[in-house]
């Protein structure tokens, strides 16, 4: 496999390049379960392919911060959880402090949605947020949004659509957009790779950059599947064929970044 042209760059200046990727549906397949989802064996060893060499590789999720570390299980790796609102600092699940206000209204949140959804999955994501699945349930989706759009309002909190489910979180700036312009500090090239709605921050951040002279060369990489949605293939500078593509991707960028001397 040839790398793609758009990855040249950091192939050739590794050290003050970035690789940031997305975690479900781009280096995991999509499950119907959250707490089934697992890292591609490949994708793993991509990234520790990466680690070392690139500058900076990290995962950007709206998963748990612990969840992440225990999935990948690469402590080298930089962890940012929540759509921006946690990190791995140290081997510790370090939060926001600008959503600790809302802790206890995300609780009384999901107690509510649990009264009210029985039968739908409700997912606790370390107290910080939680999030309504419907995958299982297709035809809930109406009901689901309802319900939870609801139970937001009257707790002031925040309301984050993804696929074939609805996240409450607490009502402060932060997605994957502000994460990754804090990674990027120093960067001069850089790629981020997702599959969802929640990945639009991130590639309106890396053209904000660009834009800015902050960063050399952006490449926004979409993670294609049949749920991808057409604004993230359309504003996407690479399309791979889902999470299998993208690790052939990480490994030949691994591979080329190898290859240049120090």
């Amino acid at each position: 496999m040839v790398l793609a042209a758009p990855l040249l760059p950091l192939a050739t200046q590794p050290r003050e390049s970035a690789v940031l990727v997305d975690f479900d549906g781009s280096i995991s397949a999509i499950v119907d379960d959250p707490a089934a989802a697992h890292i591609l064996p490949g994708a793993r060893d991509a990234l520790a392919g990466l680690v070392g060499v690139i500058g900076t590789v990290a995962v950007v999720s709206g998963r748990p911060v612990e969840f992440l570390a225990r999935a990948i299980d690469l402590p080298e790796l930089t962890l940012v959880g929540q759509y921006g609102l946690e990190r791995m600092v140290d081997g510790r699940a370090v939060v926001d402090a600008r959503a600790e206000p809302y802790l206890d209204a995300v609780a009384a949140a999901a107690d509510e949605i649990e009264r009210e959804l029985p039968d739908l999955l409700v997912e606790r994501k370390a107290g910080v947020a939680v999030t309504v699945h419907w995958r299982k349930a297709p035809e809930r989706e109406a009901d689901a949004i309802t319900v939870v759009d609801r139970i937001a309002e009257h707790h002031g909190l925040a309301v984050y659509p993804t696929k074939m489910a609805r996240e409450l979180r607490p009502a402060v700036p932060a997605d994957k957009g502000t994460a990754v312009e804090t990674l990027l500090d120093r960067t001069a090239h850089a790629c981020f790779a997702g599959d969802d709605r929640g990945d639009l921050d991130a590639f309106a951040a890396l053209a904000r950059l660009e834009k800015a002279g902050r960063l050399e060369d952006a490449v926004r990489i979409a993670v294609g599947s049949t749920e991808v949605p057409a604004e993230l293939l359309a504003q996407a500078d690479l399309v791979v064929d889902g999470p299998v593509g993208l690790v052939s991707v990480l490994e030949e960028l691994a591979r080329a970044a190898t290859r240049t001397p120090r």
